[in-house]
């Protein structure tokens, strides 16, 4: 795996040297964009705007637009902005991660020590797993500065980036009537929901639209004719709410 991020954890006055790796991969197929004239791939070009011309990656620079004229920021200015940051996730408070609304989650990076700071790890690790807490913390990642938890995964740390407050679009502008529900419809609601109730398994979730493209992948490269499946519209059981409720908890029953 490809280091992410090389710096510290920050856990008191101790300092646990980490790399980071990431934790988490795409299962969506891997498309390429062709030219459907000869089958050759399209590649992408920076282009100035102005010429049309193509860019070289070494003169590409980073700006800010301010009062009409662009700010340059060189790579020093960066590091300049929050340098002790760049290096060290220094944890601010330990929560339980389950008051962390998962609107909230990005993604993970699981932490691996150096030698020097594996015992450090050690530590950290067994006391975040006896007292089930994860921790609060800070952290400069490329160019900008990051939320995230530490939390253990099995025998691991794991780094998960979580958005800022700021970040959080507000729900006032939406139109959401919540007076409309009626006490019996929410009482089989509850019922439904107990009915569909158990332990979180996530081996029993898999990305069964990848697994469908590739059948038809494999089908076409023998020449075979794809039969495009259509959805048939399941007929209506009735339009008052209570009823369609109602019939979900017989057919789960049954």
């Amino acid at each position: 795996m490809k280091t992410i991020w090389k710096g510290a954890i920050g856990f008191g006055l101790v300092n646990i040297p980490v790399k980071l790796y990431s934790a988490v991969q795409n299962s969506n197929l891997d498309l390429d964009m062709l030219d459907g004239k000869d089958m050759q791939r399209i590649k992408y070009h920076r282009v100035n705007e102005k010429s049309g011309k193509e860019v070289p990656y070494d003169r590409i620079v980073k700006g800010f637009l301010l009062k009409d004229n662009y700010v340059i920021l060189e790579d020093e200015d960066f590091a300049s902005a929050l340098p002790e940051k760049n290096k060290l996730i220094e944890l601010e408070s330990f929560v339980d991660i389950g008051e962390i609304n998962p609107i909230y989650y990005e993604t993970s990076y699981y932490a691996q020590p150096e030698p020097q700071g594996k015992k450090a790890y050690a530590l950290l690790l067994k006391a975040l797993q006896k007292s089930k807490k994860a921790g609060v913390a800070r952290f400069v990642l490329r160019t900008s500065e990051n939320l995230c938890v530490l939390h253990p995964l099995e025998n691991t740390l794991v780094v998960t980036k979580i958005r800022f407050n700021e970040e959080i679009r507000s729900t006032k502008e939406l139109e959401i009537d919540t007076q409309a529900v009626k006490p019996k419809e929410l009482e089989v609601g509850l019922a439904l929901i107990k009915q569909y109730s158990g332990e979180f398994d996530i081996s029993a979730f898999k990305d069964e639209y990848s697994k469908e493209l590739m059948k038809i992948i494999r089908a076409k490269a023998k020449g075979k004719k794809v039969v495009v499946k259509k959805m048939q519209p399941e007929k209506r059981v009735s339009d008052d709410l209570y009823d369609q409720l109602m019939q979900s908890l017989s057919k789960k029953g049954a």
